[in-house]
């Protein structure tokens, strides 16, 4: 378990994830050993060179945004399907409109979803 000290390279980040992958498969049984090195993954993926301007693209979005891209991946929609005309949606999610308040309430309700998820 040379992981437990932390990781010191791509190659040892990827046979970590492996395992990882593996560990899941039975996550009862595997509950311990994954919430010790869980917290090695995400050390070695926030602070890697390897992440650098991914972490950077995560750190600009904005929450809204982020959010309204996950929901329309998650389900499958159209650009317009929930909350307005594709001219609208696509605006917002290229960055050009933010969400406003009655989006985010809409959004919440149709979800399940708090508010505090879009903030």
């Amino acid at each position: 378990m040379p992981w437990l000290q932390g990781i010191n390279s791509d190659q040892q980040y990827d046979e970590l994830l492996a395992l990882m992958d593996e560990l899941v498969e039975d996550y009862d049984a595997n509950q311990l050993l994954i919430d010790l090195l869980f917290p090695v993954l995400q050390e070695y993926e926030e602070t890697a060179e390897r992440f650098k301007v991914f972490n950077q693209r995560i750190e600009d979005l904005e929450p809204g945004i982020a959010m309204l891209r996950l929901l329309i991946d998650q389900h499958g929609l159209t650009q317009s399907e929930e909350i307005g005309g594709k001219s609208l949606v696509s605006q917002m999610l290229s960055g050009k409109r933010s969400l406003t308040l009655g989006h985010i309430r809409a959004l919440s309700k149709r979800f399940g979803i708090p508010v505090a998820m879009f903030v």
